[in-house]
């Protein structure tokens, strides 16, 4: 590998790109970035690790998220860190690395339309459903927690 040298441009031809390269991935961290524990709500319902989750704005306590139903429950504010049952306070993952299982390394993954909770790499298509993206899976184990804003489907 090149010496770097402080504040002295690379050579501008394909030895000084490589060597820019080089020097680039040498300073990116591999460590991934840390789950997040973005805030505590009570339940409502049973929750389990990795269910994605929205706010009930009428009380302030946390579900299930669905895509077939209203603008708020396609609203996803973050996933369960651990199971919870109901009356119970829950730690939410709003931002960071979830560990779960079963996903498509790099596929974007989506709120389930068909099941409370879950997440899926098939967005939903059908009219009157919200279309929720809510990250990306980094390997079949991880997933890159992204959360957008529910769209409906028309």
């Amino acid at each position: 590998m090149a010496e770097a040298k402080a504040y002295q441009p690379y050579a501008p031809n394909a030895q000084g790109f490589t060597e820019a390269l080089i020097d680039l991935k040498s300073t990116i961290s591999t460590t991934p970035a840390p789950a997040v524990v973005g805030i505590q709500r009570e339940v409502f319902e049973n929750v389990t690790q990795g269910d994605a989750l929205y706010l009930r704005a009428s009380d302030g306590k946390v579900g299930r998220a669905i895509a077939n139903d209203t603008f708020d429950k396609a609203n996803v504010i973050g996933f369960a860190k651990t199971t919870k049952a109901t009356g119970t306070i829950v730690d939410i993952l709003i931002n960071g690395i979830l560990a779960t299982s079963g996903l498509d390394e790099g596929n974007v993954y989506y709120l389930s339309a068909a099941s409370a909770g879950a997440i899926t790499p098939t967005a939903p298509s059908t009219a009157g459903n919200f279309l929720t993206r809510v990250g990306e899976a980094a390997s079949a184990a991880e997933l890159c927690i992204q959360t957008e804003p529910p769209i409906q489907l028309r």
